[in-house]
């Protein structure tokens, strides 16, 4: 049975930086893209960052470019999402999830592709 758990969501301050976390047991990321969604109240689930079976490329939603960065640990079947510079409009529920494909493609935001989802962590941005 696959399971997907992510951690290390929190309350921070506009500027601050959080690392969260997520673990798939019963599916290997080595195999499987991987992404990071979110979804603020009141508004629909958005991807955030999608990174390729092999980890060697990486999609990100426009606003998050270059203030987040996802990564996985293929040893530790584990994936991050390093967030610096984080604003208050960040504030939301982050989901991660196992892809059914090895690849991102331009149409990994389609949260049809991702059979696996964990609960969300949540994270929250004061100004």
């Amino acid at each position: 049975q696959v399971q997907v758990v992510e951690s290390g969501g929190d309350s921070v301050q506009a500027g601050g930086s959080l690392r969260l976390s997520c673990t798939a047991s019963g599916v290997t990321s080595v195999g499987y893209a991987m992404a990071w969604f979110r979804q603020a109240p009141g508004k629909e689930r958005e991807g955030v960052a999608c990174i390729s079976r092999s980890g060697d490329f990486t999609y990100y939603e426009d606003s998050v470019r270059g203030r987040f960065t996802i990564s996985k640990d293929h040893a530790k079947n584990t994936l991050a999402l390093q967030m610096s510079s984080l604003k208050p409009e960040d504030t939301a529920m982050y989901y991660c999830a196992a892809s059914a494909y090895g690849d991102c493609t331009a149409a990994w935001r389609r949260e049809v592709r991702y059979p696996y989802w964990g609960q969300g962590t949540q994270v929250t941005v004061s100004s």
